[in-house]
């Protein structure tokens, strides 16, 4: 087998991993764009990472104390592997807005139906409209900035797998002259 020959377990670990990349920038620009949003509205941080984990796996802090620190763990590790869900949609041959779309859609739909589930949020039909922008506009920074890295990352190694077939196209032609 060559070193850099194209496999399907090959590139699912690639798409998986740039995922990865992808999924922790996101989480760091909706970490960021929440922060500037509970400044301006005045808004108290939200402890659904720690109900959610408590309700589903049983995981809940040490003491009051640890409660902001294990509910930023839950919400970096969460946001972080959403990521996954943005190299198996790159694996489809879908870039740019179309997959930042269905990423958005996968993310912000699973938040909609899973808060409210475990009692971690009102439902849809229970918020406020400025609750739901405010929600809408955190959740659409993320699925952006996910897609940017990814397509950031996904460009290099597309291009390599284009050069390489034109390389190999271009000895294969030379080996018929020979």
């Amino acid at each position: 087998m060559k070193i850099h020959e194209d496999n399907a377990l090959g590139a699912l670990g690639s798409a998986i991993g740039r995922g990865l990349l992808a999924g922790l920038a996101a989480t760091a620009a909706m970490t960021l764009s929440q922060m500037i949003e509970m400044k301006i509205t005045k808004r108290e941080s939200s402890n659904a990472p720690v109900k959610v984990a408590k309700e589903t796996a049983g995981i809940a802090p040490a003491s009051p104390e640890e409660k902001p620190k294990l509910n930023q763990e839950i919400h970096w590790s969460y946001g972080t592997a959403w990521g996954v869900a943005r190299g198996l949609i790159g694996l489809t041959g879908l870039k740019g807005l179309p997959a930042t779309l269905i990423h958005f859609g996968a993310v912000w739909g699973t938040a909609l139906i899973m808060l409210p589930k475990h009692n971690a949020a009102k439902s849809i039909d229970e918020q406020e409209p400025k609750e739901i922008a405010i929600d809408a506009l955190h959740h659409g920074v993320y699925a952006l900035a996910a897609g940017l890295v990814y397509d950031a990352l996904d460009a290099g190694s597309r291009r390599e797998r284009k050069l390489r077939k034109v390389a190999n196209d271009l000895k294969t032609l030379i080996a018929k002259f020979k």
